[in-house]
C-alpha cells in the first residue's frame, strides 16, 4: 500500500494509535460492560474518553445524595466534589473522595503508551468508615445528622483490597475491548484505504485510457480522411487511364499488334481493378463518417436476384461452376437502396465464385423471412412485434473458413488467408462494406461455414413500410 494510503480520518494506521476511544470502541459493548459489574458489585461505573465525553454510565443515585440536593449548601459541595472526579485525567489510577466520606477510583485507559481515556469506579464507603463526617453535617444547618446517618447506612461499603481487585478486573476488560474494537476498526479502516487506493488507480488507468481512446480516434480520423482524399485524387487520373486503354484497345489510335493489344488489355484490366479498389475505399470511408445516402425504393427481391446473377454467370461458366437461382414466389417487396443491395448481393457472389473450385456450386436464393420490430431494450423480447422480410442467401460448395476466422472476417482488411502467398487476389474491404451497407437498412447478416466444406452467407432485410 502507498504512504497516501496510510492515513485515514482519526486513526494512524501506520503507528495504530486510537486518537478518540468513541471512534474505535462499540459504546453499546461498553454500556454491556458497566451495566454487567454495576450489577454483580453494586458499585457505579462510568467510563470516559480522553476529552470528558461520557461514553458508558450504569450507576443508582444514592440516598444520601439526593437527601444533599434538599439543601443548598449540601448540593453545592457534592456538585464541587463530583465535579472535581469527573475533571480528573491521572496518569495512574488514584483514589478522590467527596463530602460524604465516600471515595471514587479513577483509573486510566492506556492503549499502546496513550490515555485514551478512564473509568471512575464509585462512589462507596471505604470500609473502616463508622462516623459520620463533620465535615458533612457543617456543609448546610439544615442538615438533619439522623437522616444523613440513615443515608449513609444504605451506601456500598467496599474493602479497599476488594475495590482495587474490581478496579484491576475492569481495567482487564476494557483494555481487552478496547484492542479488539480497534483491530476491528484498524482492518476496517485499512480496507476502505485500500479501496480508495485501488479507485484512484483505476481511475488514472481510467483517464489514460480515455487518452489513448481519443489518440486512437483521432488518427482513426486522420486515416479515414488521407484515405478518402487520396482515393477521389487518384480516381480522376484512373479515370483518364482506362478510358484512354479503352480507346487504343478499340482501334481509334490506329491498329494495334497483338502483343500491344495484350499490353494494352492488362492496362485496361489493372486500371479496372485499382478503380474497383479505390471505389471500396471511398464507400467505407463514408460509411465510416457517415455521410453516405441511403435512397431506399420499393424492390422486388425476384428482379434483384437475378440481375446479379446474370452479371457473375460468364464469370462461373468460365469456372465450370453452376449458378443456381432459387427465389420463393409470393416475396414481399423490400424497402432498401437498389445500388447499395446489388452492391450487397454482388459482393457475396463474386467471393462465393472466386472461392468455389471448379465443378462446384453457387446457391442465390431469396425466402421469406421474420425480423423483431418493437421496443428497444428492457422488455424488447416481451414487446417485439414480428414483421416481414426477406432473407437472401449466398450459399457455396467452396473452401469453408475456419470457425475461429468468423468473428472477424467483416473487419476492414482483414482476410482469413492473409499470407504474402495466398492463392486468391482482393483487399478484405467487401465483407466490411456489406456489414455496414446492410446495418444501415436495419437489416441483418448472418454467416455459416467449414473447413473445405463451403459457406452460407444470409442477408435479412425488412419488407417496405409502405409495401403491398
Amino acid at each position: 500500500m502507498s504512504d497516501l494510503a496510510l492515513k485515514s480520518g482519526g486513526l494512524d494506521l501506520s503507528l495504530g494509535d486510537i486518537v478518540r476511544l468513541d471512534e474505535v470502541v462499540d459504546r453499546e459493548a461498553l454500556r454491556d460492560v458497566c451495566r454487567s459489574f454495576f450489577e454483580l458489585f453494586n458499585l457505579s461505573v462510568r467510563v470516559f474518553s480522553a476529552d470528558g465525553t461520557l461514553l458508558a454510565d450504569a450507576h443508582e443515585e444514592q440516598s444520601i445524595h439526593a437527601y444533599l440536593r434538599t439543601t443548598q449548601g449540601g448540593e453545592r459541595a457534592l456538585r464541587e466534589d463530583q465535579d472535581a472526579v469527573i475533571r480528573a485525567t491521572p496518569s495512574a489510577p488514584v483514589q478522590l473522595g467527596e463530602i460524604t466520606g465516600a471515595v471514587y477510583d479513577v483509573v486510566p485507559i492506556v492503549y499502546h503508551g496513550r490515555r485514551v481515556g478512564r473509568f471512575v469506579l464509585g462512589p462507596y464507603l471505604p470500609a473502616e468508615m463508622k462516623e459520620v463526617p463533620k465535615a458533612l453535617l457543617k456543609a448546610d444547618p439544615a442538615l438533619e445528622p439522623e437522616k444523613v446517618r440513615d443515608a449513609l447506612a444504605s451506601m456500598p461499603r467496599v474493602r479497599r483490597a476488594t475495590a482495587e481487585r474490581v478496579a484491576a478486573h475492569l481495567r482487564g476488560i476494557l483494555d481487552l475491548l478496547v484492542f479488539s474494537s480497534h483491530r476491528a476498526h484498524l482492518t476496517s479502516e485499512m480496507h476502505v484505504a485500500s479501496v480508495r487506493e485501488g479507485y484512484r488507480e483505476l481511475a488514472e488507468k481510467t483517464s489514460k485510457l480515455q487518452a489513448a481512446y481519443d489518440r486512437l480516434k483521432e488518427l482513426d480520423q486522420l486515416k479515414s480522411n488521407f484515405l478518402a482524399t487520396v482515393s477521389h485524387e487518384l480516381r480522376t487520373p484512373l479515370t483518364s487511364i482506362i478510358g484512354y486503354s479503352e480507346m487504343l484497345e478499340a482501334g481509334i489510335a490506329g491498329d494495334l499488334n497483338e502483343e500491344q493489344f495484350d499490353f494494352v488489355r492488362t492496362i485496361h484490366t489493372k486500371g479496372d481493378q485499382l478503380l474497383a479498389l479505390i471505389t471500396s475505399l471511398l464507400d467505407l470511408s463514408k460509411l465510416e463518417q457517415g455521410v453516405m445516402r441511403i435512397e431506399p425504393e420499393q424492390l422486388d427481391p425476384a428482379e434483384l436476384v437475378t440481375d446479379v446473377a446474370k452479371t457473375f454467370e460468364p464469370a462461373a461458366r468460365k469456372k465450370e461452376i453452376d449458378l443456381i437461382v432459387a427465389v420463393a414466389p409470393g416475396l414481399p417487396r423490400i424497402g432498401a437502396d437498389p445500388v447499395r443491395v446489388k452492391q450487397i448481393l454482388s459482393n457475396l457472389v463474386e467471393n462465393a465464385v472466386k472461392f468455389t473450385p471448379k465443378g462446384g456450386h453457387v446457391v442465390l436464393a431469396a425466402n421469406e423471412a421474420e425480423m423483431e420490430d418493437g421496443a428497444d431494450g428492457l422488455g424488447a423480447v416481451l414487446l417485439a412485434l414480428p414483421r416481414r422480410a426477406v432473407a437472401f442467401a449466398v450459399r457455396d460448395s467452396g473452401i469453408g473458413m475456419p470457425s475461429g476466422e468468423l468473428s472477424r472476417i467483416f473487419d476492414a482488411f482483414y482476410q482469413v488467408d492473409g499470407s504474402s502467398t495466398r492463392e486468391h487476389g482482393g483487399t478484405g474491404l467487401g465483407l466490411s462494406i456489406v456489414k455496414r451497407l446492410v446495418d444501415a437498412h436495419g437489416g441483418t447478416i448472418d454467416v455459416q461455414s467449414a473447413l473445405g466444406e463451403g459457406t452460407s452467407f444470409t442477408v435479412t432485410l425488412p419488407e417496405a413500410e409502405d409495401g403491398p
